[in-house]
């Protein structure tokens, strides 16, 4: 439950801090909360034993990292010139 709490504490922080700044982008928010979710994952860790759910867990965080690195490919895509681009 601490796992949780925290995720959606920072969650919130970001969705908050977001709206204010005035710079709120659902990529922005998915990338800001795989970063939270990586922090908290550290932060939260046991030392001695790992429940099976924190196992399952490496797969949320790799279907984030895949969708971080579409992100990324996309914005690069985006700033290249039409010159470039082989199709």
């Amino acid at each position: 439950m601490r796992f949780l709490r925290w995720q959606l504490a920072w969650m919130l922080g970001t969705v908050l801090a977001l709206v204010v700044l005035g710079a709120f982008t659902y990529e922005l928010y998915f990338v800001l909360s795989l970063i939270g979710l990586l922090v908290v994952t550290e932060l939260t860790a046991p030392i001695a034993v790992t429940p099976t759910w924190r196992r399952r867990l490496r797969w949320v965080i790799l279907v984030g990292l895949v969708g971080f690195g579409g992100i990324v490919v996309r914005r690069i895509l985006e700033i290249l010139p039409p010159e470039v681009m082989p199709w």
